[in-house]
């Protein structure tokens, strides 16, 4: 019997900030010492980081070609973690095509591992401003007598838990794998994992919860029901969030669009870019790794009147049949080389999903006390208002390392 590695990969972001963990001590793989290892650590995530938001804008763009007409939400992150994590256990070509895929060519494996400890265990992190869980669980059957090196490397470098399976009762097997994911989840992802292959002997479930306050919360009084123009002749009702405020904006004349930073509470800002009327296209392909410098550098803090949609929305992608158009290809197929996880050499991942859910609104948190107050300068506001389709990205600010990537056409679904 051929065995399958069904991997499941789950996302869920909850919009609204704040906070920071301590790096804990670096994996002895290395070996070297500790002050050292954080050097060298926040410079390759920092190096991940860039290739990350290259891989990121990549997957948009193709994202977009495939359903121009939807909303589109996704982790970068998240993403490229789990297939980094499956790295470990491959070689030869199913490396190299991963690495290419998600542009970690020419990145030293033990740089690239080193790189993903330091984002993971600086991005994981709870206050009472912020929860942000990225984890990683490798549902295993008894049978499949894993490789003890990839085991260990999984749990030091991933942080990811192991869970024994009973894959021969694939119902009964569903039904643990969505229990403990709606838990990591919050209860927000409750069915991942719709069907498991005859023939699995694993299952990879990532997930990143992410829930959060801004720094100066919309107050709710001012949320009134407005109009939002999805394409020409076409307008929906949506509930449009207001606040005055000083932010960081700026107007790329290249492309065509306006850029505002809304920040977290914390470290993490919500980028937001509007294009002019009939430039979307435009924008999206304009799109690639030298932009975001190139915006963060026009920035400048000015008063602003803001209108945003509150949004819910969710996104599920086959990222099987999605990363395949980025040449990932061999990791799915019989002739793979997965022999790092297991000597079976048919060993092959069977299911990759990628569940996104995304809610943005007033405050974030219930409950949560108000922000305190902006004192502002005597000027005249400009006006920004989202109300027809636009991009937003989510980041860490100090790598920068992008979290989240959307394309939002329709707030009302």
């Amino acid at each position: 019997m051929n065995l399958l590695l069904g991997l499941g990969l789950l996302l869920a972001g909850l919009l609204t900030v704040k906070g920071f963990l301590q790096v804990r001590d670096p994996p002895d793989m290395y070996g070297s010492p500790v002050k050292a290892h954080e050097w060298r650590g926040k410079k390759d995530a920092r190096i991940l980081a860039r290739r990350n938001m290259e891989f990121g804008f990549n997957l948009l763009q193709k994202l977009i070609a495939s359903s121009p007409q939807q909303n589109i939400f996704f982790s970068p992150l998240s993403i490229s973690t789990a297939f980094s994590m499956l790295s470990l256990g491959a070689q030869n070509s199913t490396l190299e095509e991963i690495k290419q895929g998600f542009h970690f060519q020419q990145l030293p494996d033990k740089d690239m591992h080193l790189g993903f400890y330091y984002l993971l265990h600086k991005l994981n992190r709870e206050t009472q401003d912020l929860k942000m869980n990225l984890g990683n669980t490798l549902f295993m059957d008894q049978k499949l007598k894993p490789q003890k090196r990839f085991l260990r490397l999984a749990k030091t470098v991933y942080d990811a838990d192991t869970v024994l399976t009973n894959f021969q009762n694939l119902e009964t097997a569903q039904r643990e794998i969505n229990k403990y994911v709606s838990q990591k989840t919050h209860n927000i992802i409750n069915n991942l994992v719709k069907t498991i292959d005859p023939g699995t002997v694993m299952l990879l479930a990532n997930y990143i919860y992410f829930r959060a306050r801004w720094q100066y919360e919309f107050n709710p009084k001012e949320t009134k029901e407005e109009e939002f123009f999805v394409e020409k002749g076409k307008t929906v009702k949506v509930p449009m969030m207001f606040r005055g405020g000083m932010y960081d904006m700026a107007y790329d004349s290249e492309l065509s669009c306006t850029i505002l930073e809304m920040p977290y509470r914390g470290n993490i800002t919500a980028t937001f870019i509007l294009p002019d009327s009939g430039k979307m296209k435009q924008l999206e392909q304009g799109l690639e790794v030298d932009i975001f410098a190139k915006w963060k550098s026009l920035l400048s803090k000015r008063v602003v009147d803001v209108w945003v949609p509150k949004l819910h929305v969710s996104s599920t992608y086959n990222m099987k049949k999605v990363l395949s158009r980025l040449g990932i290809s061999k990791i799915f197929e019989e002739h793979g080389d997965l022999t790092r996880i297991s000597s079976h050499r048919s060993l092959k991942v069977g299911e990759a999903v990628h569940q996104a859910e995304l809610k943005m609104d007033e405050k974030g948190m219930e409950g949560a006390a108000g922000s305190g107050a902006q004192t502002l300068p005597m000027e005249t506001p400009l006006r920004i208002k989202l109300n027809s389709p636009f991009l937003m990205m989510l980041y860490e600010k100090s790598l920068p390392s992008m979290i989240f990537l959307a394309k939002i056409y329709n707030p009302s679904g």
